[in-house]
């Protein structure tokens, strides 16, 4: 199965959960007018790309907060790096600077990984 099949499952997935997930492209190019334009999360620099790199799935979960803000939903930053299911973790600088995004994304409350298929979320 490609990672963009996983990716079409995970967001199906994703909405029966009640989280809603965007595909976030990440890249750089030159336009039409010869103006450089970079785009997608972390990629304000190529230095900081080649550090950290964003999920390609970016979105937001309903969650209830207690007790200090009893009946309260607040949303929580979700992040999926999408897999397919046979991947696994070789240690490539890029699966690095993956994990270093999903490790800042945790640390700052939100909930990120790598998502590989259906109940892998």
């Amino acid at each position: 199965m490609s990672e963009a099949a996983v990716q079409a499952l995970l967001r199906q997935e994703a909405s029966r959960m009640g989280l809603r997930l965007w595909r976030n492209n990440v890249g750089a190019g030159v336009l039409a007018d010869g103006s450089f334009i970079r785009w997608g999360l972390a990629n304000d620099s190529k230095a900081l790309n080649e550090s950290i790199k964003s999920a390609d799935l970016i979105g937001i979960r309903p969650l209830l907060i207690t007790p200090d803000h009893v009946g309260t939903v607040v949303g929580q930053f979700v992040s999926r790096e999408v897999k397919s299911p046979e991947w696994r973790w070789r240690g490539t600088d890029r699966e690095k600077a993956q994990a270093r995004w999903a490790d800042l994304v945790n640390s700052l409350g939100g909930d990120a990984c790598f998502a590989t298929g259906v109940g892998t979320l």
